[in-house]
């Protein structure tokens, strides 16, 4: 029985969703503790934002997944898909270094990995779909503005 395409699309966002809000776990108990004891920058987002914002994140890199699982399997699409399991990897484990280990300066270091595999994901995307590069693009973003925050607080602290 081959899975058909709704249900990699249900499984896509699933996955994603589900596996990112994971990351919750490691923070929701530190953001009144330990992180709102850091010095942050003026810039910093209130603490409601981040559900709505990664929920929506992972919601279209769940949809832009789907958009290259669903692609006849060929070299271009193992790599896309490669670049994308590193990446969300990468963005699983930040959420521990940050507020599970408290070590800054290695989330900013792993942040800016993550960013780098998001670009070469992005990238490879753009090879099998244009519209699921472009799903990709709010991500990075967030990312980015996410790296210059995780700098700040680094600095600040």
């Amino acid at each position: 029985m081959s899975i058909t395409r709704i249900q990699k699309l249900i499984i896509s966002i699933v996955a994603t969703v589900g596996i990112g809000s994971l990351g919750g776990i490691f923070t929701i108990s530190e953001i009144p503790n330990w992180y709102a004891g850091l010095n942050k920058p003026s810039f910093n987002p209130p603490n409601w934002l981040f559900g709505p914002v990664w929920t929506s994140l992972y919601t279209m890199m769940g949809v832009s997944f789907y958009l290259i699982w669903k692609q006849p399997a060929n070299e271009t699409r193992k790599k896309a898909i490669q670049l994308f399991m590193i990446q969300f990897v990468l963005n699983f484990f930040w959420s521990i270094i940050f507020f599970s280990i408290h070590a800054i300066g290695s989330a900013l270091i792993e942040i800016i990995v993550m960013w780098i595999f998001i670009l070469l994901t992005i990238i490879q995307f753009s090879k099998l779909s244009k519209i699921a590069a472009w799903l990709l693009v709010p991500y990075i973003a967030w990312v980015s503005f996410a790296t210059i925050l995780t700098a700040s607080i680094w600095k600040l602290n």
